[in-house]
């Protein structure tokens, strides 16, 4: 788990209604979690939404195209409010429960943007040479 990248998951929480955030591993590993939500229980949270994200691809086809094309987002309605699940880059997910009168677009607006500061913020600059041209 990377601890640093809460502060992305924390923002996150801004919005009106948000309650936790968790950062999963394709395989279904944590990697990340805010403050509201504890390890145990994000750790639960992040091998279900691996496997949710992945029953979600395989039900593309059933939007009735030959090539449904990627799949971008999953959501999940309950009397107590919604869990937004979407692609974080390549190998991870974001996802987010809200409360039941969450704003829905503002809500998914804040998650890109903050898949656009993760991409940012776990990438590793490329290695300068040595000194040797080899």
């Amino acid at each position: 788990m990377n601890p640093e990248l809460s502060w992305v998951l924390n923002d996150l929480l801004q919005v009106p209604g948000a309650r936790h955030a968790i950062l999963v591993s394709a395989d279904g590993l944590l990697l990340a979690n805010s403050n509201e939500i504890g390890r145990d229980d994000a750790e639960t949270v992040a091998a279900a939404m691996s496997s949710m994200q992945s029953l979600s691809r395989a039900v593309g086809p059933f939007i009735g195209s030959q090539t449904p094309g990627r799949w971008r987002q999953t959501l999940l309605e309950y009397e107590g409010g919604w869990i937004f699940l979407i692609a974080a880059g390549t190998g991870a997910y974001l996802a987010a429960a809200a409360a039941a009168d969450v704003d829905m677009e503002a809500m998914s607006f804040r998650m890109q943007q903050q898949v656009s500061a993760l991409g940012k913020a776990m990438t590793t600059p490329p290695r300068q040479s040595a000194g040797s041209d080899a």
